[in-house]
């Protein structure tokens, strides 16, 4: 099939959200223009004639790590080469860089066969909000240093995300929290408004009881009865012990994978990975 790819305007991206949307992908409000922000040219579609058929997210964080994410074609266009087509031009964008990937257990084989190597599969939990939860202890995120926070965030991500960083902690319908004292940061993580109930992440803590103190308090902050998401890492053995205290039930599962090589990222103290579609 001839098909055109290039980078998509921001109108066009959210075109791709409707599909994702539609595909049953539980899409923050805010996450359009938070991620198309963070690399605007790292967005890319395939046209055929004038119709947007499928499309792909690399966004390079740095020179040395880029995420692919967003990997979608219309239903009509299924089977006819585009998303193979697609992730030529992804990894091409992306250069030398390793490439990180959240793959669905289906797709592992295949990201296999590409060179992708897998670190560890993420388990999405699903929770229900009560009342029962304070602020003791921890402060609002904004109000933290940036280069403080910027450079804990970094201690559990492959790069540097400034950008990123910057929008997701301020985002409208969001909350982000963090615990921090004399010693700086040892702990923060972000509840962001989905099209259905909220989702936490990150959640990233140097402990269990700082890890929960902050689970416990952005639960809080939305209403009682809603539904909540948390996307573990299940080789943290904390956070999932975490998981099944407070009674939320496994409902997804996705592999990341990593092209060149495994950072070396502390995983007994990511709690909740940030988002499937940016890493």
């Amino acid at each position: 099939m001839d098909a055109k790819i290039r980078t998509l305007s921001f109108s066009e991206f959210q075109l791709v959200i409707e599909w994702a949307i539609a595909e049953g992908w539980n899409i923050g409000q805010c996450d359009a223009g938070i991620f198309h922000a963070t690399d605007p040219q790292g967005f890319f579609g395939a046209f055929i004639g004038e119709e947007l058929a499928g499309a792909i997210s690399a966004v390079a964080y740095s020179a040395d790590f880029g995420f692919i994410g967003f990997f979608i074609v219309k239903p009509a266009y299924r089977g006819h080469m585009l998303g193979p087509a697609l992730g030529i031009k992804a990894i091409d964008y992306l250069g030398a860089r390793n490439i990180g990937v959240d793959g669905v257990e289906a797709k592992e084989k295949l990201y296999e066969s590409h060179g992708f190597k897998p670190a560890y599969n993420s388990i999405r939990f699903e929770g229900m909000a009560d009342d029962d939860a304070c602020l003791d202890g921890l402060v609002d995120a904004a109000d933290v240093p940036f280069n403080e926070l910027a450079a804990y965030d970094r201690r559990f991500f492959p790069a540097a995300r400034h950008s990123f960083l910057s929008l997701w902690i301020n985002q409208q319908e969001g909350f982000s929290v963090a615990a921090h004292g004399k010693n700086g940061v040892s702990g923060f993580g972000t509840i962001r408004r989905c099209r259905k109930g909220y989702k936490i992440g990150p959640l990233f803590a140097d402990d269990p009881e700082t890890a929960e103190k902050i689970f416990v308090s952005l639960t809080a902050k939305i209403p009682s009865g809603e539904y909540f998401y948390l996307d573990v890492p299940s080789v943290n053995q904390f956070a999932n012990a975490m998981a099944e205290k407070h009674k939320l039930r496994p409902v997804f599962k996705t592999a990341r994978m990593y092209s060149r090589f495994l950072p070396n990222l502390p995983l007994e103290k990511i709690y909740g990975v940030t988002s499937f579609e940016l890493g």
